[in-house]
């Protein structure tokens, strides 16, 4: 299992967004700067974490990003399905993939590796994450 380059940025610019403490949020430039991602690379990650509801726009000049919830109500979980659901093999989402989906053995190896995971991703909040970076963000804007 891969985990793609938009759920790794994407967690990189919550954990932005949650260490900020600027009222009006933090602006996508100073996100694109800290996290060396081009203002049009992550206007797909803002867009995608927008719409799951991850995040606000702060209203009014000179505003940025908000989160939309507290950090530590918000799990990996929430953030990896932002980007693309969990899967692990095709045919645990889609039975008709495989004929042998009825009498198949590991289906049920990779169904518990699935739940596994997603366990994982649950119990794992942004608030947790982004209270150890907080002293690499103010390296950063230092």
């Amino acid at each position: 299992m891969k985990i793609n380059t938009k759920i790794r940025y994407g967690l990189r610019a919550m954990i932005s967004i949650a260490c900020c403490d600027e009222p009006k949020g933090l602006l996508q430039k100073d996100i694109a700067e800290s996290q060396k991602l081009s203002n049009k690379y992550l206007d797909a990650i803002i867009s995608a974490l927008k719409s799951k509801g991850l995040i606000t726009t702060y209203r009014g000049k000179g505003s940025g990003y908000k989160l939309t919830r507290p950090a530590n109500s918000i799990t990996m979980y929430d953030i990896y399905t932002a980007f693309e659901p969990i899967t692990v093999v095709e045919c645990l989402d889609n039975p008709d993939f495989c004929e042998l989906e009825c009498c198949c053995n590991a289906n049920k190896y990779w169904s518990e590796m699935k739940s596994e995971f997603i366990r994982i991703l649950k119990n794992k909040t942004l608030e947790e994450i982004a209270v150890k970076e907080r002293p690499c963000i103010e390296i950063l804007h230092n």
